[in-house]
């Protein structure tokens, strides 16, 4: 089966993107697998380096505010469509799955065009522009939270309800053997896992020395791992030493997590970021949360889809504007001080874990080619 994915710009495009490819290889042996993305945004590094090829468009998305670059902007959008059409037309795919991003929408327009089976991806709550522009061209939406169906009413699509792809490893590894690596000895009580991305949150940061120099230095039973981000690893780091953090056995300062799923499988609670991505991984080992959306996402998406949780007592949700110390102290002390508490907020979580969704895609995905 030949098959084109398209989604780009940020790693919560990209990342459904490379695990449905992934999804394809493995459930249809022989498979060819090529994406189209841009130069700027990160499918440039993280699709070759996952061993795909990637074919470059010449697209950019549309300013929010009246602005004369949009109109250069919607020359581009209609000149990369008529530019996939011809690359489409002559390479003929079986399929064409589009996970969000401005590059989706010249690619999978074209592909709806040429009458080529084509399938979305929506990971946030609320569906992206880019995906709103496309629900009637589609042959089917996957979307990751029940909720945003309502959102694609109308929609010619297939609606499916799958969650999302997140790496193996969250659900192949138990908390047992987890916990085992990263307390060997058993000295901890709990376990409460911080981050604020790959490149870090500097509010975050800040907010968690405040938190270590009360909450940590009186709870000793708790262990805190901490991951700054590259960006703000050095300026922690200094301050970490300057009040004389580094001294307490209880809290381990990193720059990146690189077995992220262990350490969070292992995690007794989590405080981080919104992102799709996380609260997928989160809720498919029915993780406890304290949730910071992220100020700085395009519509709001992080706030919506820490929302969306919250609501349901599967997490609960911290404004970024009133993130602080004293606040994380507050709500790690209910978490931890509160066993039923804990629990329920647990079973929340896994309330909205999907357990079948590589099955699940791969069945739409045949059925839409058929």
């Amino acid at each position: 089966m030949k098959v084109v994915m398209t989604g780009g710009g940020t790693a919560g495009h990209v990342n459904p993107a490379l695990s449905i490819a992934q999804i394809i290889e493995s459930g249809c042996p022989g498979s060819q697998l090529r994406f189209i993305g841009t130069r700027r945004g990160l499918e440039s590094k993280l699709v070759p380096k996952a061993g795909y090829p990637l074919y470059e468009i010449e697209v950019q998305g549309l300013r929010r505010s009246l602005s004369p670059s949009n109109f250069k902007v919607l020359w581009k959008a209609y000149t990369s469509y008529r530019q996939c059409r011809k690359m489409l037309k002559e390479d003929r795919p079986d399929l064409v799955v589009g996970t969000g991003g401005y590059v989706c929408w010249p690619v999978c327009r074209a592909a709806a065009s040429l009458g080529i089976p084509t399938a979305l991806h929506e990971s946030n709550a609320e569906p992206g522009f880019a995906v709103k522009m496309l629900k009637n061209s589609a042959d089917v939406i996957f979307v990751n939270f029940a909720d945003t169906e309502r959102f694609l009413k109308g929609s010619k699509a297939k609606i499916v309800h799958v969650g999302m792809p997140i790496h193996r490893d969250f659900t192949r590894i138990n908390k047992t053997e987890a916990r085992r690596e990263v307390d060997p000895e058993g000295k901890w009580k709990y376990i409460l896992l911080s981050f604020g991305g790959s490149l870090g949150a500097a509010h975050l940061n800040e907010a968690m020395l405040e938190f270590m120099a009360t909450y940590m230095k009186a709870h000793p039973e708790v262990l805190l791992i901490h991951s700054a981000g590259s960006r703000g690893y050095a300026e922690m780091k200094a301050k970490f030493e300057e009040t004389g953090l580094h001294r307490l056995e209880n809290v381990r300062l990193m720059e990146y997590i690189y077995d992220m799923p262990r350490q969070m499988v292992a995690a007794d609670a989590v405080i981080c970021r919104s992102g799709a991505s996380t609260l997928s991984e989160l809720t498919a080992i029915r993780k406890a949360s304290i949730l910071i959306p992220s100020p700085n996402v395009t519509n709001n998406q992080q706030y919506k889809n820490a929302a969306l949780l919250a609501d349901k007592g599967a997490a609960l949700l911290l404004p970024d504007a009133e993130l602080c110390g004293t606040k994380l102290c507050q709500m790690v002390d209910g978490l931890f001080g509160d066993a039923n508490a804990l629990r329920a907020m647990e079973a929340a979580a896994g309330a909205f874990a999907v357990t079948d969704t590589e099955e699940k895609i791969l069945k739409t995905l045949k059925d839409i080619v058929k």
